[in-house]
């Protein structure tokens, strides 16, 4: 076999080696956030019992091994939030290769925007999403139903609506990537947004944990904002790529 032959195998392999290697950077610093933050677990558990203080003030376990788990699964998130810059830089540092020097030059941007997206969602699930839901599902049965909830099922209530709306909150950085590297445009989205809409009214009824109609436009709202966002900021920084 030529050289010119076994040139693509020996770049497929490479890419392979780099893949690996930024995954195993990305395990090591989310290892050593994870287990900082379960240096500080009663700390965070304390915040993230804020929102229903006034109402549970104090949590119920069922089995010994409760605690602990719920311990650890507030230090894996917490954990996977503080890496987030650092995630973000490997994946930019694993597509940049395929890219324009122009195109390289908005990293900074998309690890710092990343981030920041990504603490917003989360501070939007928190301070927003998550007081208006404990209201409604407290608010059942009220003077005649009182609540018992264990800390596991209150953390991983929590944890899990404040994750995916960090998650979901990545949207604008996402398109912008997809924009970066040519896959979309803003033609292409503008003329995708009546599915667009009706995909994320349908994210935000998933996540959301109530079915009233005020915690969906909640989170549906702000979705269909950043989609619209994403659009205007592509429009405003993105070259046209030749046909």
């Amino acid at each position: 076999m030529s050289n010119a032959a076994s040139n693509p195998q020996l770049t497929f392999l490479g890419h392979l080696e780099e893949l690996r290697r930024r995954l195993g950077i990305c395990l090591a610093v989310f290892l050593v956030t994870v287990g900082v933050s379960f240096t500080q677990i009663e700390r965070i558990i304390r915040w993230l019992q804020h929102p229903v203080e006034r109402f549970l003030p104090h949590f119920a376990y069922f089995s010994p091994t409760e605690p602990i788990i719920a311990y650890v699964k507030v230090s894996v998130l917490a954990g996977f939030i503080l890496s987030m810059p650092v995630f973000l830089t490997q994946l930019w540092g694993f597509v940049r290769g395929g890219l324009t020097a122009q195109e390289r030059s908005y990293g900074l941007a998309f690890i710092w925007w990343g981030s920041g997206l990504f603490v917003t969602g989360t501070a939007f699930g928190y301070y927003v999403l998550l007081p208006a839901s404990l209201q409604v599902l407290l608010g059942i049965g009220r003077g005649y139903l009182e609540p018992m909830i264990s800390i596991d099922q209150y953390l991983s209530f929590v944890t899990t609506l404040v994750f995916w709306c960090g998650v979901i909150f990545e949207l604008p950085a996402l398109i912008f990537l997809l924009a970066k590297v040519g896959i979309v445009t803003t033609a292409w989205l503008r003329q995708q947004r009546p599915y667009a809409v009706l995909i994320l009214v349908t994210i935000a009824a998933i996540v959301t944990p109530t079915t009233d109609p005020v915690n969906l436009l909640l989170l549906s709202i702000p979705l269909i904002v950043l989609y619209e966002l994403s659009i205007l900021l592509i429009q405003l920084s993105v070259r046209r790529r030749p046909e």
